[in-house]
């Protein structure tokens, strides 16, 4: 039976022979050689040389494995890792970004996944090692880590890669292909606010004198009025505006880049670049803000010195203007118990250990801006080898601490709660949903019905049509 050929890209045994003696007869130069099928199918003889046998063989191996990095393309191969694998893909994404045909955020989250979760569980691995049961076994476990979106964002990282492999000739099939699907119900369905919450909502930013100073209660008012993302808000200029149309042209986005700061570029896709109407309440703020004086370059909604405003720090304000910091007796509760823990010693990190919690919902007890109860309290300050019933102050505070605040019926919005509002209300008033995926910029009208569109009490046509139907009382 005929021996089986090396598999391509792979080397036969080395053999090491002396090249060279000295004048003593003693070897000076050692030739180490093997045989390597390359990636045509043909098999050569490779050789190297050193001054020892070891060397020449050290010299030998590495030379095969260079020469086992390239394939037909150039680039790949089936024993390479998946971390150079990842790195080919991750230079291709850069270069899309450049091209301005990705986002760059969309690469930042990518890396953040790369970094804590990919390359930890399978960069090690080569691409043949790469199996549909190993990467659905990892895609499982950083489900429950990390969460279902984590987990997504992993295997569509781990499809793209893959699928580079396979154009290379690395792999023959894409293994995340087959994978089992990722599914969770959403952490957060979509909510709208109501008209009474959208007055609340108003009135209270109005009041707050840190909302005002953030420049919320105008901001608010815009992405209400627009259904415009909070990026895209601070990203219109003055002359982008018409106030005499009643028009406002959204063509930019405002992102924080890591190493490069502060961008203003354009949207996401061709679909977000479009021209809006105003609503009338909408245009009467922007002619209010401006008769302030304005130069057309500058932002709406800039910062106190007229540059652009960071998202992530708008979005932190409306958390803060929202959150249940409202209630004085969940701020005094919060600094009790705070005092409580550094009595003992123990850092937030080794109480949600103990406790298994997440160390941000220490964080949000102790600042007042999470809704307590008794048993909360009780398990909470057992960890401290405290007993709630023997302290009549701190069984005081709870008790007023966990009475009802104005603050909690607007404690659950996100910046993205006025996108759904403004999509719940179109769609209310009879808007396609291809009028209103034009509205939010979405080029999929499915995102905008699944994510955006608030679920609107049953149809009541629905009951006469069927009473019609089925009328008649034979059929009972």
């Amino acid at each position: 039976m005929a021996r089986p050929p090396l598999p391509i890209g792979t080397w036969g045994s080395i053999s090491t022979s002396v090249e060279r003696t000295d004048g003593k007869g003693k070897p000076a130069a050692y030739r180490a050689k093997a045989k390597f099928r390359d990636h045509d199918g043909y098999v050569r003889p490779v050789s190297a040389f050193g001054k020892t046998r070891t060397a020449a063989e050290r010299a030998l191996l590495k030379k095969l494995q260079d020469r086992a990095r390239t394939n037909q393309s150039g680039d790949l191969t089936a024993m390479h890792k998946i971390n150079y694998l990842l790195d080919l893909w991750e230079k291709r994404f850069e270069g899309m970004v450049a091209d301005g045909t990705r986002s760059p955020t969309s690469l930042d989250t990518y890396r953040r996944s790369l970094k804590n979760h990919i390359r930890p569980a399978l960069g090690e691995l080569r691409i043949g090692e790469a199996s549909t049961p190993r990467i659905d076994t990892v895609l499982t476990k950083i489900k429950k880590k990390a969460g279902a979106p984590t987990a997504k964002t992993c295997r569509a990282i781990l499809s793209g890669a893959m699928s580079l492999a396979v154009r290379y000739g690395a792999a023959s099939v894409n293994p995340v292909r087959e994978v089992d699907t990722i599914e969770a119900n959403p952490k957060n369905p979509p909510r709208a606010l109501t008209t009474e919450e959208v007055t609340l909502l108003r009135r209270s930013l109005a009041a707050d004198e840190r909302a005002v100073q953030a420049d919320l209660p105008d901001l608010v008012t815009f992405m209400l009025g627009t259904g415009v993302r909070i990026g895209e808000s601070l990203a219109v200029l003055w002359y982008q505006v018409e106030l005499e149309a009643g028009t406002v042209e959204i063509t930019h986005t405002i992102a924080r880049i890591p190493g490069e700061g502060l961008l203003r570029k354009v949207t996401k896709s061709r679909a977000g670049e479009r021209v809006l109407s105003l609503p009338n309440w909408a245009i009467s703020m922007l002619r209010a803000r401006h008769a302030a004086g304005i130069r057309l370059d500058d932002p709406i909604f800039g910062d106190t010195l007229g540059g652009f405003r960071d998202p992530s720090n708008s979005r932190r304000a409306i958390r803060t203007a929202l959150s249940p910091v409202g209630s004085t007796a969940r701020r005094d509760l919060g600094l009790t118990l705070r005092a409580l823990r550094r009595e003992t010693g123990m850092t937030r990190k080794q109480v949600a250990d103990a406790l298994t919690w997440p160390q941000t919902r220490i964080e949000l007890v102790e600042t007042g801006r999470i809704k307590v109860d008794h048993q909360l309290v009780r398990t909470l300050v057992a960890t401290y080898g405290v007993q709630l019933d023997n302290l009549h102050g701190l069984l005081a505070q709870v008790h007023d601490a966990a009475q009802p605040a104005e603050s909690d019926k607007l404690a659950w919005i996100r910046s993205h709660a006025l996108r759904k509002t403004t999509a719940t209300a179109l769609d209310g008033a009879g808007h396609t949903a291809r009028q209103i995926a034009d509205q939010l910029g979405q080029s999929k009208v499915s995102i905008t019905q699944d994510v955006y569109l608030g679920r609107r009490a049953a149809n009541p046509a629905a009951a006469e049509a069927l009473e019609h139907a089925f009328d008649d009382p034979d059929l009972l």
